[in-house]
């Protein structure tokens, strides 16, 4: 159990059963780690705020109107705001429950409107994915120990970082997945049913999905596991593994999502495209260039792993190329002396 010395003091002083109602709502009620992460910062940030504006004050007496001013002055986005309101409500809930509260005040707050129309993630367009996986080099040339007597031997090699990233990138092209769930990947999660190749994906909120590898990714694939020497390994191996430092030897250790991350920055860099553009990027790109191909929205969200088509629609990018397309029709020009610095 935790010790007091980590409590919050209005949780500490509520006594033994308010500290168990503590614990087992970060260690029990929230499975999501980030989930955790994010309402155990936003309940600390009330209750600090309630320690220093109302001194003295029993976890019991809070009322919705002291919680009220403090989302009036709580600064940050809508969202931020969304989330700790969001946290406080559940925390409260549990300790109604178990009778350390007559009501939850957090219950009646009302939170702002914040409606999103589209998402901010940046969409890859076609042309700059191609040029993407093109600019990675697979393979890299060494000088042959020379035999006497004859011109030096030059032997091309595979490179196995860039076969690797070169992979990893397509299965971000071609599945719509998320950085931690290609992250996942295990030699057991591709596997071929006597017509073609799939991929399982581990989704996050214990969804499992399988997705077809298309023919272009199916040789992506084949060529990283068969320069790596992985054919024959075993089904927990993981797919694509972390390369030691600065090397091309891969580890066998699994790449994490930040890695993935970091991979994609690094080459963006490196072909000279957009570095704000992200893993997520690529589902922006794959979600609307279904979606304008007329599949159906319910389709392309089972190939996102959203359960609901809503949340595919935030990754819609259609309405934003109709935008600039009419911007551009507007009949005014500007003289080129007013726009030239």
């Amino acid at each position: 159990m935790m010790t007091a010395a980590v409590l919050p003091n209005l949780i500490a002083e509520a006594g033994s059963v308010a500290c168990r109602v503590w614990e087992d709502f970060f260690a029990a009620s929230l499975r999501n780690p980030y989930t955790r992460t994010a309402y155990r910062r936003a309940v600390r940030c009330f209750l600090e705020w309630m320690e220093q504006e109302y001194p003295g004050i029993p976890l019991h007496e809070i009322t919705p109107a002291q919680v009220g001013t403090y989302f009036d002055r709580l600064s940050g986005s809508p969202p931020k705001r969304k989330l700790h309101l969001a946290a406080l409500r559940r925390l409260f809930d549990l300790f109604v429950t178990r009778h350390l509260m007559v009501l939850n005040p957090a219950a009646c707050v009302r939170g702002e409107r914040y409606d999103v129309i589209e998402g901010k993630t940046p969409e890859i367009t076609a042309e700059q994915a191609r040029m993407l996986i093109a600019s990675i080099p697979t393979t890299r040339k060494v000088q042959a120990t020379p035999i006497p007597g004859q011109p030096p031997l030059e032997i091309t090699l595979p490179l196995l970082v860039g076969l690797r990233d070169k992979a990893a990138l397509g299965v971000m092209l071609f599945t719509a997945a998320r950085a931690g769930a290609i992250a996942k990947l295990r030699f057991k999660h591709m596997r071929h049913d006597g017509s073609q190749w799939t991929l399982r994906f581990e989704e996050k909120g214990g969804k499992s999905r399988e997705i077809p590898v298309r023919h272009d990714l199916e040789r992506l694939l084949r060529d990283y596991v068969q320069a790596a020497g992985l054919a024959d390994a075993s089904g927990d191996t993981p797919l694509f593994r972390s390369a030691w430092r600065t090397s091309s030897r891969l580890t066998a250790n699994p790449m994490t999502g930040v890695d993935l991350c970091r991979m994609v920055k690094r080459r963006l860099k490196d072909a000279g495209l957009p570095t704000h553009l992200s893993p997520h990027s690529f589902r922006v790109f794959t979600v609307t260039d279904l979606l304008s191909q007329g599949v159906s929205l319910e389709e392309v969200a089972y190939l996102a792993g959203h359960s609901d088509p809503r949340t595919t629609r935030l990754y819609d990018r259609r309405q934003q190329r109709v935008s600039r397309q009419i911007v551009e029709r507007i009949s005014l020009q500007l003289d080129e002396n007013i726009t030239r610095p």
